[in-house]
């Protein structure tokens, strides 16, 4: 009882706020400002993305979390985006095969719970030219102890953050799943702590064959 109260009335909330650290909002603006056209963003959340979408037609905000999307709502109505909740998870996306321009995520691919199973969904409705779009903090591949911290710390991580877990190699799931990196970089995100600091944010390709 305590951890569903935790889960629907404190979460959401903790968040809300996390996500706005003004390093990472930077970070959105710049991943998100050449995206175009029908979007697809798992993991929509509580809409902090909207303000940075410039050319976008139809956003498709996958969110299971209906109480963290219910924090949208105010940033929904101020957009001029035609935005068409996907109350689902990234495992099943309801949308029909290669019908999405642009995915995009956002810290999010970090919480889900079958990530090769996410990644494959996403080959699925992007169109061929399609790009996924995403950053995301990473498993540190420059220093072993925050390494080694991060999967001792990542059982308990998960059931606070609803899901997040410290420890996934985002690259390598990408290679394994088909994508190509057309342009990447890892960067140290400020005002984040150092066992979640470092994070990846790139533009992925379909392979030919995919």
């Amino acid at each position: 009882m305590l951890y569903q109260f935790y889960q629907q009335q404190i979460f959401p909330h903790l968040l809300n706020q996390v996500m706005q650290t003004p390093s990472l909002m930077d970070k959105r603006r710049e991943l998100l400002l050449p995206v175009a056209g029908e979007v697809l963003e798992i993991g929509f959340g509580t809409g902090i993305n909207l303000p940075f979408y410039q050319n976008v037609d139809l956003l498709y905000a996958l969110e299971p979390n209906q109480d963290v999307f219910k924090l949208a709502s105010e940033r929904i109505f101020a957009s001029d985006i035609d935005v068409q909740h996907l109350q689902a998870r990234a495992e099943h996306i309801p949308l029909a095969d290669h019908s999405i321009d642009h995915v995009v995520s956002t810290w999010t691919l970090c919480s889900v719970k079958r990530l090769d199973q996410v990644l494959q969904e996403i080959q699925r409705v992007l169109k061929p030219t399609g790009t996924l779009h995403l950053v995301e903090h990473v498993l540190n591949t420059e220093n072993k102890k925050i390494r080694q911290l991060q999967h001792l710390i990542t059982p308990i991580q998960k059931h606070l953050a609803d899901g997040c877990r410290l420890n996934r190699n985002i690259e390598l799931a990408l290679a394994k799943a088909g994508f190509q990196l057309d342009q990447y970089d890892y960067f140290y995100a400020e005002g984040i702590p150092k066992i979640g600091q470092q994070m990846l944010l790139a533009r992925a390709q379909k392979l030919p064959s995919s």
